[in-house]
């Protein structure tokens, strides 16, 4: 019997409800587009995976489910390739794999509660990723994905504290934090615990593991407590990935953010007083409607002025229903242009960064081949085998075989999973090079 196959496209979030997904459809032959809405390119990508899938396995049947599916439903439907289109919340459920309708979709916006939806283990990934919060509160004014995720809704942290805990029972040694608005964390729990309170909560009750790692954050919503567990944790990887968007005060006033251009600076410069091996991420749009070239400068110019080195780069994307796709528009090849300079003052500042790392040791979590993984401040790494790595037991959930005793390694690599320290050597602006320490 053939094996179901899941297509993951976008977030960390997508990421974590694929492996519940893999778990749910059990021996299927089936393949699941998990889809992402965030730009029209995505929803190209997820038409583009629709039918590269069924030239792929024509006997087997397609089903799309995720963001672009939950917005447009009968868009997909209408595909001659899909057989099944399944909603957000839906997808998590076993009801909706053991039906037969062919869309599956409910009103995303009546969900009121989420919960960590359980997987064994993530098979393709050597990090774990487990669903704290889902949805969004905030209207900003490019964005869809509200439509695709509905309101903000948050795990109790009893519920989060057990399902890492199995998550490291099965072997992994680090655990990545994934939401929607993840600093939304919450306000609908009785008590209003706070993300800096869950983190806490996680490191004290999970004593084993041993990196966490948090996803994109909303700079204004860092709070004393979790800023003070991210500065003086060592547990929490020197990696934040922060929500800037822009960096003009007139641009993030018009895609109703809730921060403006000082407070973006501000964040960062207090992170790295903290705790200067942070390793800074930002999301930025370039060419939102209105931005003249005056407004786009400031954008650049917040590479350098927050030290980003992971910079997520987006030309605006006009998303139906979005207030921002009713403004005036900037030409697509203005924002072609502006987003490939944005790119270039991220690579610039990322080559600097990655320099500044050789010579130094770093400890690689090995992800899949085996002679790569990512350092603790996420700069992938790379190295040749063979490398011997602490000793670690791999257990089956992992590793797809009998758990072995003793310091492992297979066909001379290091084992998926394991942390391995690397004396880094050499870097070609897009990755380290390293060798065992």
């Amino acid at each position: 019997m053939a094996e179901p196959h899941i297509v993951s496209l976008g977030c960390r979030l997508n990421i974590a409800e694929s492996e519940t997904i893999r778990a749910l459809v059990g021996g299927r032959d089936v393949v699941v587009v998990n889809s992402c809405a965030v730009t029209n390119t995505a929803v190209r990508q997820t038409r583009s995976a629709i039918r590269r899938a069924r030239r792929d396995r024509p006997g087997a049947q397609i089903v799309v489910t995720g963001c672009a599916a939950q917005i447009d439903p009968a868009g997909f439907a209408a595909m001659p390739e899909v057989d099944r289109v399944i909603g957000n919340a839906e997808k998590l459920t076993s009801e909706a794999w053991d039906a037969s309708a062919p869309i599956v979709v409910g009103d995303i916006m009546q969900v009121r509660e989420t919960t960590p939806h359980l997987a064994a283990a993530f098979a393709a990934h050597a990090r774990a990723f487990v669903e704290v919060q889902n949805g969004c509160d905030h209207r900003c004014t490019f964005c869809a994905i509200p439509l695709g995720r509905g309101n903000s809704r948050s795990v109790p942290a009893g519920a989060v504290i057990d399902r890492i805990a199995r998550l490291v029972d099965a072997g992994h040694r680090e655990v990545v934090l994934t939401g929607v608005d993840l600093t939304s964390y919450g306000p609908d729990l009785p008590g209003a615990p706070s993300l800096g309170l869950l983190v806490e909560r996680i490191l004290r009750h999970v004593p084993a593991l041993e990196r966490l790692r948090l996803s994109s954050l909303d700079s204004i919503e860092i709070d004393d407590r979790l800023f003070d567990l991210i500065t003086g944790e060592a547990r929490i990887m020197p990696h934040v990935h922060l929500s800037f968007q822009a960096g003009d005060d007139m641009i993030l006033k018009r895609m109703k953010r809730r921060h403006d251009r000082a407070q973006s600076v501000a964040a960062v410069e207090r992170l790295k007083a903290a705790r200067p091996e942070i390793a800074i991420g930002a999301d930025l749009i370039a060419g939102f409607p209105t931005e003249t070239d005056a407004m786009f400068a400031n954008t650049l110019a917040l590479i350098d002025d927050c030290d980003v080195v992971h910079a997520h780069i987006f030309p605006y994307s006009p998303r139906t229903g979005t207030p921002a796709a009713r403004m005036p528009q900037v030409a697509a090849p203005v924002r072609k242009e502006r987003a490939g300079l944005l790119r270039a003052a991220g690579e610039r500042r990322k080559l600097a960064w990655l320099e500044s790392l050789i010579g130094t040791e770093q400890q690689i979590l090995v992800e899949r081949p085996g002679d790569r993984g990512h350092a603790p401040n996420f700069a992938e790494v790379r190295f040749p085998p063979p490398v011997r790595a602490e000793h670690v037991e791999a257990p089956p959930s992992l590793f797809g075989e009998e758990k072995k005793d003793g310091p492992s390694t297979r066909s001379g690599r290091t084992d998926v999973g394991s942390i391995a320290p690397i004396l880094i050597t050499a870097t070609d602006g897009k990755t380290l090079t390293g060798i065992p320490a």
